[in-house]
């Protein structure tokens, strides 16, 4: 099969939002352990049964892991790749929940309208990694 004009510059656009996304993920993946700590624990819900520093560190290195992989896992694997990540922005969902419940300043979310606004960048971040990675186009077999 020969690739179309319009078929190159989607998959051009899909590997630049997967680079991108990656890129993103080990940034805030490091930031996790390192100048950002107090920030996240802003964000661990009451309900997690870990301490909130082992939490933040342990989803530091998800997020390390997830981003490397979108960045270097090969094109066979780059789907489940998205399909991981999607699954971990939705599992840290709760997370940005309780910051806003529980009026917890960090990240320059001082206000419950600046908290409540960033609710709606998950499901982004959510389609984002699905696109990127084709992780819901059908292959032909």
């Amino acid at each position: 099969m020969t690739s179309t004009p319009a078929s190159t510059g989607r998959t051009a656009g899909r590997t630049a939002g997967r680079i991108a996304l990656g890129a993103i993920l080990v940034l805030a993946g490091t930031s996790h352990l390192t100048f950002a700590r107090d920030d996240f624990r802003a964000q661990v819900p009451e309900f997690v049964p870990l301490p909130e520093d082992t939490t933040v560190l342990l989803s530091g290195v998800a997020e390390i892991s997830l981003g490397s992989a979108l960045l270097f896992a090969p094109a066979g694997l780059r789907g489940k790749v998205g399909l991981l990540a999607a699954a971990f922005f939705t599992a840290i969902f709760p997370g940005n929940i309780a910051q806003a419940v529980h009026h917890k300043d960090a990240f320059g979310l001082d206000t419950d309208a600046k908290r409540i606004g960033r609710l709606f960048g998950q499901p982004l971040l959510i389609a984002w990694a699905l696109w990127s990675t084709a992780a819901l186009v059908r292959r032909a077999k």
